[in-house]
Parts: structure tokens; C-alpha cells; sequence
């Protein structure tokens, strides 16, 4: 292997994780987003010799993000609206609680709190669910996102704070809507 192919590997390859997340909540369907990402990761090694630094998670977002945008483009021009289904699902079985299994009433409403917040987060239009996603799901500095997206810091911020304002405002609403006693 090449100096460059093990560079590549030990700088952009632990962020597949995060690229994948990312596609996932910007294409909303997991077939889907492992193509984007697969299709974002030869990209990146195709032009990696014009990346500088050494934090290439911003670098490697923004070209799974262009990928995602160039997917959606695609998706809307060959099959006009398409659906899909983003919801997580966790392996109730491996969720504890102090060190035991939880009881199964307990795995009930944490599942059914987090298809809210999902359902939330996936009402948000895409610029604003993206930065929501980076900054709070992948953990990214300002200017990480900032870098990734392209835009300026104070963008960042302003679409952070904006987009976190609308996610209060459908949970709310979630809260709201729920029948009494839940």
C-alpha cells in the first residue's frame, strides 16, 4: 500500500460512521445513503491529494453532503416524489439500565420518544436538519460544519439555533397531541 492509501485510511475511513449517519438523515433511506457514502468515499480518494490537514471529517462530509444533494436531484428527476422511512431502530435487547435488562414498558416509551424526536427531526427542511444533525448527532465543532456545508460560521450558528427552535416547536406539538395519560 501507498503512503497515500494509508493516509487515507487512518484520516478519513474512522469517519465512515458519521458520513453514513449524515447520508441517512439527508437521503432518508438507509440503501440509499450506503451508495452515496460508497459513491462520496471514492471521491475522496480520487481527489485526495488536494485535501490539506488533518482533519478530514469536514472535508469527507462535504463531499458526502454534494453527493446526497446530487442523489436527491436525481431520485426527484427519475421518480418524482419519493418516500421513505428513516426510523432507527435500536436493539431493545442490548439497552440497560443500572447494570439490568429494563422492563419491556420502559423500552416501549423510550422507543415510542424516539420516533418523536426522529419524526421531529425529519419535519425539519434539509438545511436546517443537516446543521442539527452535524453539530448535534456527529458532534462537529462550528466551524467543522462550517467547512463541511461551505457557508460561514455565522450561518452555522444562526441555522443551528433556528433549527433547534423548530425541533422544540414540533415536540411540543408531539407532547401535545399525545393522549392523556401517556
Amino acid at each position: 500500500m501507498t503512503p497515500a492509501h494509508l493516509r487515507f485510511e487512518a484520516i478519513v475511513m474512522p469517519h465512515l460512521d458519521g458520513a453514513y449517519n449524515l447520508a441517512r438523515w439527508l437521503v432518508r433511506d438507509e440503501h440509499a445513503a450506503e451508495d452515496v457514502v460508497q459513491d462520496a468515499c471514492l471521491r475522496a480518494f480520487r481527489y485526495f491529494e488536494s485535501f490539506q490537514g488533518d482533519d478530514a471529517r469536514p472535508w469527507l462530509f462535504g463531499i458526502v453532503r454534494n453527493s446526497c444533494y446530487t442523489w436527491l436531484r436525481h431520485a426527484k428527476r427519475t421518480a418524482g416524489q419519493v418516500e421513505f422511512d428513516d426510523e432507527i431502530d435500536m436493539d431493545e435487547t442490548t439497552e440497560m439500565h443500572s447494570g439490568r435488562a429494563e422492563n419491556p414498558e420502559t423500552l416501549l416509551v423510550r422507543k415510542a420518544e424516539r420516533a418523536e424526536v426522529n419524526a421531529a427531526i425529519k419535519s425539519l427542511p434539509a438545511l436546517f436538519r443537516e446543521v442539527l444533525i452535524l453539530r448535534e448527532i456527529e458532534e462537529m465543532p462550528y466551524h467543522g460544519i462550517a467547512v463541511a456545508m461551505r457557508i460561514p460560521i455565522g450561518t452555522v450558528m444562526s441555522r443551528l439555533s433556528r433549527a433547534r427552535g423548530m425541533l422544540r416547536v414540533a415536540l411540543e406539538a408531539a407532547i401535545g397531541a399525545r393522549p392523556h395519560g401517556i
